[in-house]
Formats: structure tokens, C-alpha cells, sequence
């Protein structure tokens, strides 16, 4: 008989791995201020656990084994450089956390992020970063969502951490002005993060790391409104997961989803941060489109002329190619088709929208509310042919065929 200890100590490995390796490898780097040791301080603990832990059993605490094996590890290599004793001493103080001292956690874990999301670094690399330090996502898997080699990623990962030692990024969460300043794009980066995420094609893993991190930054002072527009918008798009997609694995679009499937835990949390957030920035009006979807019972009672009204102030206010899209789709249900065709029509008009599969399907759905079933067919299979993504090319397809039949 197989012996079920070794795949039962890897799960709870990853399970320390996935609660812990952000937490030790911030206060590192918080105490030693070298990046790379606290990384190389943090993996070896990991592999020492998956070496020891079949034969001695799980600790009772598994993040405190791991933090301590990373502190002496940390610990060895700064003594034999001959670091100053101060360091060494806050090294030795460093432990699983009691209940009371979780702040200095929040605190090490949002250094961490506004360390990685500095705008010295590109966008990539600011979510690549992000991922591998902050979430402790493995680098292959990384390079798997970035389409690129692991070896890529790791020496992309390796320019961004001696990028951030050359220009001397501070390790601390901003203040004042420079939060105001420099919270917008690490925003950006937690958006781009859930979108890889709740992609048809993504990583659900990555929508729930955006999620967690969303509800750190939240407890920021003074209370930021766009932050908490964020995770409303996070949440009330994670509440449709589990009812995305069909028994068979196909795409549902949101107006043949089974509503019933909705998270209903996710959707209240979602309107009670949405209630405190006052102003009308850019994810505050995202939020509350989606608020419109997430609790309208039934696709027929969605308040359509609410959201279009709402994607009027978003495109004024942030005005793009994709927004004025689902402006015109809005319009589109609130007004008749044939206004959310004009719509589009202006929409695409710069030549933005060209290579877009959905500019393509948004079109198909208003021109088969007119009747034209095969045009609508004709421009579904359109779309299909210019994603790369293989569920959403199967549900395009669908939906011609449906037209067709």
C-alpha cells in the first residue's frame, strides 16, 4: 500500500507555504534589508520542511517552524558577514506572531507591496513581482501566464529586485502626498492581477491573491475610496466563479448564468464596502455597475438605464476604447439595439477596437436582437477566430451555432 504521508506533508507545506512565505520573507527584508536573502532565507525553510516533515510530522505551527528555520538561516549568513549586533538581535526576535501582533504583519506585507509596486518598474514587472513575493507564486507558474520561459521570468524577476536595490526604493508604505500619488498605480497593479485572474483562460489563484491584498490595503488610513471601490468591484466579479461556466466546462455568458450559484457571502460584503465609499472615481463607478449585476434577481429586471448612465460618467471621466465598448452595450439594452450599434460604431471608429474579438461578439449580440441571425452568426465566428483563448473561443462559437440552428 502507497504510504499517504509524503502527499499529505506536501499539501500542508503548501498550504504553510502559501500563509507564510510573504509574511517571513517581508519581515526579512524588513530587518536585513537584503531582498535576496530573505527569498533564499524563506525557499530553504520550504525545502527543509518537505525533507523533514514526512519523518518528524507536522508542527503544531507550521508558519512558526518555517519562520524560525528562515531567521537562523538569515541569522548564519549575516553573522558570518559580520553584521552590526542590532541586526542579529531583531533577527533573534523575529517569530510566528501571536494574535496581538498581527499589525506589525499588515505593516511588513504592505511595505512589501508598495515595494513592488514601485513606478521605477515596469507594469509587467510590477505583477510579476508582486505574484512571486507577495503571493509567493511559483516562477513557473508565473511564466506560464506571461507566456514566457521560466528561465525568462526568473532573470525578468532578478532585474526588477536589483532594480529596486540600485535605485534605492525605500522599503515602506508612503505617506501623505506620495501615498496619494503613488496609490493609483499600485491599484493598477491589483486590477491587472484579478483581471489575469477572472480571465476566461486565468488563474483563479491570482483573482484571490488581488482579493487578499485589495483588503490590506484597505485597512490604510486615512480611509481611501478608490481602494474600497476595488475589492467591492473584486468581490461582486468573484461572487459569478462558480457559475461562469456550465457542467461541461463551457462559458455562460452573465444572462444565462444560474443565479442561484452566485455567491450571496461574497455579494453583501461587496455593497457593504461599496456603502462606504463616497466619490465618483474610476472604480467607484465600476462598482457600482456591478453592484446593478450582482443584485438584480434575474437578467430581465438588471436596471439597464441606471447602467448606462453610470458608463456615461465613466467615460468622461476615464475615457478608453474598452469603456466606450461597454458603454455602447449598455446603451444597447437600456435604449435598443440600434443605439448601442451606433455606439460601437464610434467606439471602434480610431481603429483600437480592430483586433478586439469582443468589440466583434458585442456587435453580434445587438445585431441578433434585430433579427439578422446570420449576420449576428457570421460576426461570432469572427470573433472566435481572433481570440487565442481556447474557452472563450468555444463559447463564441456556441453562440453562432445557436443562431444558426
Amino acid at each position: 500500500m502507497t504510504d499517504p504521508r509524503p502527499a499529505a506533508t506536501a499539501e500542508a507545506v503548501a498550504a504553510a507555504s502559501a500563509g507564510s512565505y510573504a509574511r517571513i520573507v517581508a519581515a526579512l527584508i524588513r530587518v536585513t534589508g537584503d531582498w535576496t536573502l530573505a527569498e533564499d532565507s524563506a525557499q530553504e525553510a520550504l525545502a527543509l520542511a518537505l525533507e523533514r516533515w514526512p519523518r518528524d510530522g507536522v508542527p503544531a505551527s507550521p508558519g512558526g517552524w518555517l519562520m524560525t528555520v528562515a531567521r537562523n538561516r538569515a541569522t548564519d549568513v549575516l553573522r558570518r558577514a559580520s553584521v552590526e549586533r542590532r541586526k542579529l538581535q531583531e533577527l533573534a526576535e523575529l517569530a510566528d506572531p501571536a494574535p496581538a501582533g498581527r499589525e506589525q504583519v499588515v505593516d511588513d506585507r504592505l511595505r512589501l507591496i508598495f515595494t513592488c509596486c514601485h513606478p521605477a518598474l515596469s507594469l509587467e514587472a510590477r505583477v510579476a513581482l508582486t505574484l512571486r513575493t507577495v503571493c509567493g507564486v511559483p516562477t513557473a507558474d508565473i511564466a506560464r501566464v506571461f507566456l514566457v520561459s521560466e528561465s525568462a521570468m526568473t532573470r525578468r524577476l532578478t532585474r526588477a529586485k536589483a532594480k529596486i536595490a540600485d535605485a534605492r526604493i525605500p522599503y515602506r508604505v508612503p505617506s501623505g502626498q506620495e501615498l496619494a500619488e503613488r496609490l493609483p498605480g499600485v491599484l493598477a497593479v491589483l486590477y491587472l492581477l484579478f483581471t489575469r485572474g477572472y480571465d476566461a483562460g486565468g488563474e483563479p489563484a491570482f483573482a484571490d491573491e488581488a482579493i487578499r491584498l485589495a483588503r490590506l490595503l484597505d485597512r490604510l488610513p486615512p480611509d481611501e475610496p478608490e481602494v474600497s471601490a476595488l475589492l467591492a468591484l473584486f468581490l461582486f466579479q468573484h461572487s459569478r466563479r462558480e457559475a461562469r461556466r456550465d457542467a461541461d466546462g463551457r462559458l455562460l455568458p452573465l444572462d444565462r448564468q444560474d443565479r442561484r450559484r452566485w455567491d450571496r457571502a461574497a455579494i453583501a460584503e461587496g455593497l457593504e464596502v461599496l456603502g462606504r465609499v463616497r466619490g465618483d472615481g474610476p472604480y467607484a463607478l465600476q462598482a457600482r455597475i456591478a453592484a446593478h449585476h450582482a443584485t438584480a434577481p434575474d437578467a430581465e429586471a438588471t436596471d439597464w438605464p441606471a447602467i448606462a448612465r453610470w458608463y456615461d460618467r465613466l467615460a468622461r471621466l476615464h475615457p478608453s476604447p474598452v469603456i466606450a465598448l461597454n458603454r455602447a452595450v449598455a446603451h444597447g439594452y437600456a435604449h435598443g439595439p440600434r443605439a448601442g450599434l451606433a455606439l460601437i460604431e464610434q467606439a471602434c471608429a480610431g481603429g483600437a477596437l480592430d483586433d478586439y474579438p469582443l468589440a466583434l461578439a458585442a456587435r453580434a449580440g445587438l445585431v441578433a436582437r434585430l433579427g439578422d441571425r446570420g449576420h449576428a452568426a457570421a460576426l461570432f465566428r469572427r470573433a472566435a477566430a481572433r481570440t487565442a483563448v481556447e474557452p472563450e473561443r468555444r463559447a463564441l462559437l456556441d453562440r453562432a451555432d445557436e443562431l444558426l440552428a
